[in-house]
C-alpha cells in the first residue's frame, strides 16, 4: 500500500467515493451528504496509487476549524487511514492559525474520535436519521 495525502477544492474529486459511503452505504440522503459547505471547503484526499480510499473536508466555520466528512473505502478500513485523515486536518487548521477543532461524530464512532483528544459539547442530535455528537479538542501548535 503506497498511500499519499493530497488536497482539492473541488468536490467532484471526492464525490464517488463520499456517495459509496454514505449514500449507498450508510443511507444518508444524496441532498443531505452535498451542501453548500462542499464549494467552500479544502477536501483532503487520500489515496493508494491511483486510487482515492479516503477523504475528509476542512474549513472554518463560527470561530474554530472543523472537519468533516470523513470516510474511508470498505476496501481500506481497519487500517487508521480515518485516524491519519483527521491528523492532516488538525495540522491544516494548525497551520490556518485555529486554536480549536470541532467535528459532528457519529455517536457510533464517538470512541474512535475520544481516542484522538476530542470531547463531546452538547447534547446528541440528529443528522439524516443518524445520531450525532458534537465533539470538540484544543490544536496544541506543533
Amino acid at each position: 500500500m503506497t498511500l499519499t495525502l493530497s488536497t482539492t477544492r473541488n468536490v467532484e474529486d471526492v464525490r464517488a467515493l463520499r456517495h459509496a459511503v454514505f449514500v449507498d452505504e450508510q443511507g444518508f440522503s444524496e441532498e443531505d451528504e452535498f451542501d453548500a459547505r462542499d464549494h467552500d471547503a479544502l477536501h483532503l484526499m487520500l489515496s493508494d496509487g491511483e486510487t482515492l480510499v479516503g477523504c475528509a473536508r476542512v474549513f472554518s466555520a463560527d470561530g474554530e476549524g472543523r472537519i468533516g466528512r470523513i470516510c474511508v473505502a470498505r476496501s481500506h478500513r481497519g487500517r487508521g487511514l480515518g485516524a491519519r485523515l483527521v491528523e492532516a486536518g488538525m495540522s491544516e487548521l494548525r497551520a490556518r492559525g485555529e486554536t480549536r477543532v470541532a467535528l459532528g461524530a457519529q455517536v457510533r464512532a464517538q470512541g474512535f474520535y475520544e481516542a484522538l483528544g476530542f470531547l463531546p459539547r452538547g447534547e446528541v442530535y440528529d443528522d439524516g436519521g443518524v445520531p450525532h455528537q458534537m465533539m470538540e479538542r484544543a490544536l496544541a501548535s506543533k
